[in-house]
C-alpha cells in the first residue's frame, strides 16, 4: 500500500527552461511527508509530534533520480511508501509522477529516498521508533 498526495506544479517551481527546478522535488517529498501525517492523525499532526511529543524526523540522507520533466500546470502525484522501518530511523521512498490528463498519460518524473532519524528533540539524540509511529506507518512498509 502507499499514500499519495497531489499538488499542481506552480510557476515558482519551474526554472528558465520551463521544467521543475530539481531541488523542488525534495520540497515535494516533504510536502507529501507532512500530508501523510495530516491524513493519518489530523490537521496539526506533524507539528504536534514536534511540539507536544518532542519527536523529530530530521533527514540524514536524501537522494533523487530524475526520470522526466514536470512543467508548469502539470499535476504532480507523490506516492509515499516506507522502504525500511529501522530501529531508530525510517526510510521513506517517494515516486513523483505527472498525473494523466486529456493529452498525456501518467509519466514517472522522479524517484527518491529520504532516510529520517527518529530523535528526542529535547536531547537531539536518536531514539527507538515509537510504537504509535510504527502502527501509523505499518501498512506503508514495502514487502
Amino acid at each position: 500500500m502507499s499514500f499519495t498526495y497531489s499538488t499542481p506544479v506552480r510557476f515558482a517551481d519551474v526554472d528558465h527552461a520551463g521544467i521543475m527546478y530539481y531541488p523542488r522535488f525534495f520540497h515535494l517529498f516533504h510536502l507529501a511527508f507532512e500530508e501523510l501525517w495530516r491524513a493519518r492523525i489530523g490537521p496539526r499532526a506533524y507539528s504536534e509530534l514536534i511540539d507536544r511529543d518532542r519527536i523529530g524526523f530530521p533527514a540524514v540522507r536524501a537522494e533523487c533520480e530524475f526520470k522526466g520533466p514536470l512543467r508548469f500546470g502539470d499535476t504532480a502525484e507523490i506516492e509515499v511508501t516506507v522502504a525500511k522501518l529501522g530501529a531508530k530511523s525510517i526510510t521513506f521512498r517517494y515516486r513523483v509522477s505527472r498525473a494523466p490528463d486529456d493529452a498525456r498519460e501518467r509519466a514517472l518524473s522522479a524517484e527518491g529516498l529520504v532516510i529520517c532519524a527518529v530523535v528526542d528533540l529535547a536531547k537531539f539524540v536518536a531514539i527507538p521508533v515509537p510504537e504509535r509511529v510504527v502502527q501509523l506507518l505499518a501498512d506503508l512498509v514495502e514487502t
